[in-house]
């Protein structure tokens, strides 16, 4: 069944809305290579992201893993004096055609920051149904979708008496989860988080970890984390990234996240996921 949005942006004829469901959202990088003007920061990445599967990203800081999130929504573009090369297909379609604009594709393929960033004077219930307004998206159903997405996010039975309040008063966790909700709200396919619990306590990032497991079923969803544990845990795939003094980073392999940590091919695989560098 194809939303009103898919139907608006690739018209009534587009085989892509014939997709089984189970089939959507399946994201695929082609040789994507990065630079912040001359630096060249990430090399010829291909992987494969199935859809409604949790892809981890994992590697030392600064080996290319947030760069290459921001190249998934077309984030990468709005750095001024930053470029790429290849291909992010989404659906079999590259998302950075001409003739598709990048706001189109981020409706498509939400993101969730490593700080939570509700609007901190916005209503709990205004920050979700944001998105929608600032895509203008309409929607008359607005109770609804304010509950089913705090809901998806895990957030709705300790915010439905407080939907009036201002969204800066929740919580760091809740604050994320509402950050979730938002994204949520405007029927993504995909859903990228860059590290979305490195600042949160144990008991935040647990009920982050549940949500995404929950809402995996109708999302495919792509995380940066650098806790081992977390990736273990959330994760059906894994990509593991590395980068040389004065080479860009790069994927040193990738494959389900029990052969990754348990039998990897590469032996610098192996040293990172059980903690011997990194």
């Amino acid at each position: 069944m194809s939303t009103p949005y898919e139907t608006a942006i690739l018209g009534q004829d587009d085989p892509r809305l014939g997709f089984d469901e189970r089939d959507r959202g399946g994201l695929v990088a082609e040789d994507v290579s990065c630079w912040f003007g001359a630096r060249k920061v990430l090399d010829r990445v291909s992987l494969d992201m199935r859809p409604k599967e949790v892809t981890a990203l994992i590697g030392p800081s600064g080996c290319g893993k947030s760069t290459f999130l921001r190249t998934l929504n077309r984030m990468h573009e709005l750095i001024p004096g930053a470029s790429l090369a290849g291909r992010v297909m989404l659906d079999g379609h590259d998302i950075y055609d001409p003739v598709l604009r990048a706001t189109d594709t981020r409706r498509r393929i939400g993101m969730v920051f490593q700080k939570p960033n509700p609007f901190p004077a916005m209503s709990i219930a205004d920050n979700v149904l944001s998105g929608l307004k600032l895509s203008g998206m309409k929607v008359s159903n607005k109770d609804e979708i304010i509950e089913t997405s705090l809901r998806r996010a895990g957030l709705w039975n300790e915010v439905a008496n407080r939907l009036k309040e201002p969204g800066g008063g929740l919580s760091g966790g809740q604050q994320q989860r509402l950050c979730i909700a938002r994204s949520l709200a405007v029927e993504p396919e995909v859903l990228l988080m860059d590290e979305p619990c490195s600042a949160l306590d144990p008991t935040s990032t647990r009920r982050i970890e549940e949500t995404i497991l929950e809402i995996k079923e109708r999302v495919t969803i792509v995380i940066v984390t650098h806790n081992m544990q977390q990736a273990q845990r959330v994760s059906d795939q894994c990509a593991f990234f590395l980068a040389a003094e004065n080479q860009p980073g790069h994927i040193v392999e990738s494959g389900p996240t029990d052969k990754i940590f348990n039998t990897p091919s590469d032996s610098r695989t192996e040293d990172y996921v059980t903690g011997r560098f990194g």
